[in-house]
């Protein structure tokens, strides 16, 4: 059977919002294929607003939620995969949904978190490695 947690997470996002107050997803940032904003991490962890007056473009699927946020001025795309959302809750009165934390699959990547940019340098060089098996064309931004 497939998780029941994107299911939780959709269900209680609808009924926060149908309830007029404010959704926050907790969000375990040290877990693999997260981009989030790496200056607003805490403790491993971060909080997102995601009222739909503050992100755009929410897709909750049943591996990855993702929308564009803006912090500071610069909108950024933000995902994370399902596995890695810790909480979903009211900010107005805390009630929602919190779930354990999952370790990770062995195949879910190195756990490497933050948000790049891509430039059509990068792309380029995208191209030209495409045939090698041992390289790849992301690059670590810090």
């Amino acid at each position: 059977m497939f998780s029941n947690k994107p299911y939780l997470v959709r269900a209680f996002y609808e009924w926060i919002v149908d309830n007029a107050c404010t959704p926050y997803v907790v969000i375990n940032a040290t877990y693999p294929r997260c981009n989030v904003p790496v200056e607003h991490v805490e403790n491993g962890e971060i909080t997102l607003n995601i009222a739909p007056s503050a992100i755009r473009d929410l897709k909750i699927t049943n591996d990855t939620i993702e929308f564009r946020a803006s912090f500071s001025g610069l909108v950024h795309i933000i995902s994370a995969p399902v596995k890695a959302i810790l909480a979903i809750y009211a900010q107005e009165n805390q009630q929602g949904m919190f779930f354990d934390y999952e370790e990770t699959d062995e195949s879910e990547g190195d756990g490497v978190m933050g948000l790049s940019t891509v430039t059509s340098n990068d792309a380029i060089s995208a191209n030209n490695n495409a045939g090698s098996k041992n390289r790849t064309h992301l690059k670590l931004v810090e």
